[in-house]
C-alpha cells in the first residue's frame, strides 16, 4: 500500500473525518492500493481536535524532584531515554539495572550510568551535539510512569562514576541530566496494554532468539555461532 500524505486544509470548518484513513482508492499500482491520508500541520487545528488540557494535567508539572519523584526513581529498574541528532533524527534507548541505578544528586539533577553495550553510542553521540532529552521511568507493577525532560551532559568524572560501580566495575561514562520538566504520567497506556499481567507474557519459544534474528538479518554466520556470541555477551559484558 502506498500512502499519499495530504496536508489538512487550514480552515475552521470542523472535519469529523480528520486523522482517519480515507477509504478512497486513487488507483492501483503493482497490485497495492494507494490511499490518501489527511495530515494535521497547524497547532490550532490540533487543539480543535483535542480540546484544552485539564488544569490538573498542567499543574502536575514540576521543575524539581519532590519526595514522590525521588521514591519512584529509587524503585525504578528501567527507563527509556529519547534523544535526537542535529538533523532531528530521533533515537530511543532502554536503560536498565537494579532499582535505584539512577541516582538523584540534588533537586534538579540525575546521573545515569552508561553500562556496557554495543559501542554504537547513539544516545551519547546525540547528546554531545544536541543535549535535549526525555526520560520515562517504569516500576514493575505500577501503571503510572514518571517523565523527566531536560538537558544532558556526558561525564567521566571519577567522583561521579565510582559510586555507580557494580561488581567492582566502574562505568566508562555517565549522563548528567538537568531536569526542566518532571511529572507523573497516568496509567492508561499500561492499563490498556495490561503490561504487568504475567499471563500475558509471551512464552520465549514463541518468538525467535536474538541470535537467530541476527543470523537471518546479517547473513554470513550460522545460527549456532550467532547464539554463542549473544550468550557470551550477556555473560561477560553486562558490566
Amino acid at each position: 500500500m502506498q500512502v499519499i500524505l495530504a496536508a489538512a486544509a487550514k480552515t475552521k470548518q470542523k472535519q469529523p473525518s480528520r486523522l482517519e484513513l480515507l477509504r478512497r482508492l486513487v488507483h492501483i499500482r503493482l497490485g497495492y492500493p494507494e490511499v490518501i491520508v489527511d495530515i494535521v500541520e497547524d497547532p490550532e487545528e490540533l487543539r480543535e481536535i483535542y480540546g484544552a488540557p485539564s488544569e490538573r494535567s498542567l499543574k502536575k508539572q514540576l521543575t524539581r524532584f519532590d519526595k514522590h519523584c525521588r521514591a519512584f526513581i529509587a524503585r525504578s529498574p528501567f527507563l527509556v531515554i529519547a534523544s535526537s541528532d542535529p538533523s532531528g533524527r530521533c533515537d530511543a534507548s532502554p536503560k536498565g539495572d537494579a532499582p535505584g541505578f539512577v541516582q538523584v544528586l540534588d533537586d534538579q539533577t540525575l546521573v545515569i550510568p552508561d553500562r556496557l553495550g554495543n559501542n554504537r553510542v547513539d544516545t551519547i553521540g546525540n547528546l554531545l551535539a544536541r543535549p535535549g532529552l526525555g526520560l520515562i521511568f517504569f516500576v514493575p507493577g505500577v501503571n503510572e510512569t514518571l517523565r523527566v525532560n531536560g538537558r544532558a551532559r556526558v561525564t567521566t568524572d571519577p567522583a561521579l562514576l565510582e559510586p555507580l560501580a557494580v561488581n567492582g566495575k566502574v562505568p566508562r561514562s555517565a549522563i548528567l541530566v538537568s531536569a526542566e520538566e518532571i511529572y507523573f504520567h497516568c496509567g492508561k497506556a499500561l492499563i490498556r496494554s495490561d503490561l504487568w499481567n504475567p499471563e500475558k507474557q509471551l512464552r520465549r519459544s514463541e518468538f525467535p532468539s536474538l541470535g537467530q534474528i541476527l543470523a537471518d538479518q546479517i547473513g554470513g554466520i550460522s545460527i549456532e555461532e550467532s547464539e554463542r556470541l549473544t550468550a557470551e555477551s550477556y555473560r561477560t559484558r553486562l558490566y
